[in-house]
C-alpha cells in the first residue's frame, strides 16, 4: 500500500493546491476521530494516441490496480472505466476520456494539435497524473473548446490531476445520509451539484451521490490569467448486495450528473 498512498497522497496536494482549494475546507469539516476515507478519484483525459484512458490507467495498473466495469455517457461522447485495488482500503479509480472523433472537425483539430505539444516521454512517469497542463493554451480556444465540449475545454485548461476526491459516507459517524452532508456544506456556505437532484441515485441502484460545484480558480493562459471552474469534492454512500459486500461499481446516470459540477 505504500507506493499507493504515495500516488493519491501526491494526486490530493496538487488537488487541494490547483483544482480545488475549498476541498481541504471540507475535508476538515468532515473530518472526525479517524482519517476520511476517500471512496475513489476521476481523472479525465481524451481519447487520442498517448493520451487515452490506457495511458492514464498504466499508472495505477503498475500499483495492483485491475479494470472492473466500463461506462458510456453518449450524449457528452464519454467513455470510461473503473479501476480497483485488491487492497479494499484502497480508492478506486474512475477514468473517462472524450471521444474525440465524435466531436466537430474544429475541436478535434484543436485536441489534437494541444496534445502534439506535449514532450516526449513526458507521461511515461507516474508524476504526469498530477503534473497539469502540459501544452500552451489561450483564453479564446478554451472559450471554443468549452462552448462545444464543457468537458474538452476543461481538460485543455487543466491537463492532468484529479477532477474530484469523494468522501466515503459509508465510514462517517456523525452523518449516515448523503443529504445530510449537503445540509452541512449547504450551511457552511458551499454550493451543491444540483443537476439530476442533490443526491444522485438510491437504495435500488446501490449507490448515492453528490458534490459541491467546483472551485473557480485561476488558470494561466498564453493571453493572461483567467478564473475558470476547477476540481469539486463528492460524496458517495454505498449500500450492500445480496452477498454483504458494498456495491463497488457506479451509476450512469448519476455520473453523468456528477459530471456537470463543473458547468460554468
Amino acid at each position: 500500500m505504500e507506493r499507493v498512498e504515495k500516488l493519491f497522497d501526491a494526486l490530493w496536494q496538487d488537488f487541494t493546491t490547483r483544482l480545488c482549494p475549498s476541498a481541504a475546507q471540507v475535508h476538515d469539516l468532515l473530518t472526525e476521530e479517524e482519517p476520511l476515507q476517500n471512496d475513489h478519484i476521476a481523472l479525465r483525459t481524451f481519447n487520442l494516441p498517448g493520451v487515452s484512458l490506457d495511458v492514464l490507467a498504466a499508472p495505477f495498473i503498475a500499483i495492483g490496480y485491475k479494470p472492473c466495469g466500463t461506462y458510456h455517457f453518449e450524449q457528452k461522447k464519454l467513455y470510461a472505466e473503473h479501476f480497483e485495488h485488491p487492497n479494499p482500503a484502497a480508492p478506486k479509480v474512475f477514468i473517462s476520456e472524450l471521444l474525440v472523433g465524435q466531436c466537430s472537425a474544429q475541436l478535434q483539430n484543436t485536441v489534437r494539435a494541444l496534445v502534439k505539444q506535449i514532450p516526449d516521454g513526458a507521461m511515461k512517469d507516474a508524476s504526469f497524473l498530477y503534473n497539469g497542463r502540459l501544452w500552451e493554451l489561450d483564453f479564446a480556444t478554451y472559450e471554443m473548446l468549452a462552448a462545444e465540449s464543457e468537458y474538452a475545454g476543461w481538460v485543455a485548461a487543466h491537463g492532468y490531476g484529479a477532477n474530484h476526491f469523494t468522501v466515503s459516507v459509508n465510514q462517517l459517524e456523525q452523518f449516515t445520509e448523503v443529504a445530510a452532508v449537503n445540509s452541512l456544506l449547504r450551511h457552511n456556505g458551499f454550493s451543491i451539484n444540483e443537476a439530476g437532484g442533490e443526491v444522485k441515485g438510491n437504495p435500488e441502484v446501490m449507490l448515492e451521490q453528490s458534490s459541491t460545484m467546483a472551485d473557480r480558480v485561476d488558470v494561466s493562459f498564453t493571453d493572461g490569467v483567467r478564473t475558470i471552474p476547477g476540481g469539486f469534492y463528492e460524496f458517495a454512500k454505498r449500500y450492500p448486495q445480496a452477498d454483504g459486500e458494498l456495491y463497488p461499481g457506479f451509476v450512469e446516470a448519476s455520473a453523468d450528473k456528477i459530471f456537470e459540477s463543473t458547468n460554468m
